[in-house]
């Protein structure tokens, strides 16, 4: 009996063991939130910010500073009425240490609200509302793609060096498309334009015929368009369709044509969009992005991807400095501020609002892809109006 006892308690001893290391190995791991659209209009967007992520923990043998990572998913529904109970789930149901996203502006004002009040890290991989990097700013806020002003910006400068003076504006009736109206408005004043009428409807509704009959009466030189995924689809066929392609201009950011064009077809072609991302660029960090990308998940990459991508290392830098303790916050903010980024874009650094300081591209739509025609504006930063941080 004693024997067998012994025997017994020896079992009990190594099946404790085997649970306390796998809760160590488990308290080892860095939790890494997901909150991105899953389902709806930008669905696609959401996957391929994930993938650009999970590539770039990929080549680093799937950890970051030192620690592995494990992901926890939270499909947002591009819906801010869902925001934070979204945002809480990940935060207080599933204790991650930094959440990641999103990609509807709107749906990001929540979650960096509750990011802020509770001090969790953030990473915004696209949505660029500028309120988040501007009176909401804050130290565990940071982006890894653009404001919705720096593309509008850069495309105004360029509609009005080629001549476009008086301009109408459509958009989705939501903070992205008021802020990208905006910059544009401010880049297309420094060449001596004006908007003459700026047109909206509610997101996410593509119901486009009325208002392109009142941009034919306009008769404005030339559209700024933003829209994006399923809505900017339709917007661009719909805008050739009723052939106002043949007489007007039509400009955009490039989220007009980012992960669109098979889609859009030949309505799309010639398009000029500016981004901070564009196809043909002369960089050998995204020639090697765009065939590591291409082989692991069997598809091109797109800006979306890149952002996500990006979202990895400016995390990694943090945690690379720290050695992935992450209650070392304070010297884990300060080596993201002072990184300087190796993206597919082109190298960037960030602003002290956090926000990436970088160059905007003039492309052109040529078959499926946005190839690149040359720089709109260089360094481009972000005002940050508000912030004081």
């Amino acid at each position: 009996m004693t024997a067998r006892y012994s025997l017994l308690a020896r079992g009990l001893l190594a099946a404790g063991l085997l649970v306390a290391v796998s809760a160590a190995d488990a308290q080892n791991k860095i939790k890494v939130g997901f909150m991105l659209p899953y389902t709806g209009t930008y669905s696609a967007l959401g996957t391929a910010i994930e993938n650009g992520f999970r590539l770039y923990v990929q080549e680093q043998g799937g950890k970051l500073g030192g620690r592995e990572i494990e992901y926890v998913k939270v499909d947002d529904e591009s819906e801010p009425s869902k925001a934070v109970d979204n945002i809480n789930k990940l935060i207080k149901r599933d204790n991650v240490d930094v959440v990641v996203g999103t990609v509807h502006s709107g749906v990001v004002m929540a979650m960096a609200k509750v990011a802020k009040d509770t001090n969790t890290l953030l990473v915004i991989p696209n949505a660029g509302a500028r309120a988040v990097t501007g009176p909401m700013c804050a130290p565990n806020i940071f982006r890894s793609s653009f404001s919705n002003w720096q593309p509008g910006y850069a495309m105004g400068k360029v509609a009005g060096d080629r001549g476009a003076k008086k301009v109408a504006t459509i958009t989705w009736k939501y903070a992205a498309g008021d802020e990208s109206v905006q910059g544009f408005k401010d880049g297309l004043k420094t060449t001596g334009g004006e908007v003459i009428k700026e047109l909206t409807l509610p997101f996410p509704n593509v119901e486009f015929q009325a208002l392109l009959t009142e941009i034919a009466a306009t008769k404005p030189d030339a559209v700024y368009a933003f829209f994006a995924g399923g809505g900017a689809v339709k917007f661009v066929k719909d805008y050739a369709a009723a052939g106002l392609n043949k007489t007007i201009p039509l400009y955009g950011p490039g989220f007009l044509t980012d992960g669109t064009l098979e889609a859009q077809g030949e309505a799309a072609q010639g398009l000029l969009t500016t981004l901070h991302y564009a196809d043909g660029l002369d960089i050998p960090k995204d020639k090697a992005f765009r065939s590591d990308y291409n082989k692991t998940y069997k598809a091109e990459p797109d800006v979306y991807a890149v952002q996500g991508y990006d979202a990895a290392q400016m995390l990694g830098a943090g945690l690379a400095a720290v050695k992935g303790d992450l209650g070392k916050r304070d010297a884990l903010v300060s080596a993201i501020e002072k990184a300087r980024i190796d993206s597919p874009r082109g190298a960037f650094t960030l602003s002290k609002a956090h926000d990436p300081v970088q160059d905007i591209y003039l492309r052109k739509v040529v078959g499926t892809q946005n190839k690149f025609e040359g720089v709109a504006v260089k360094s481009l930063a972000e005002p940050s109006p508000g912030c004081k941080m």
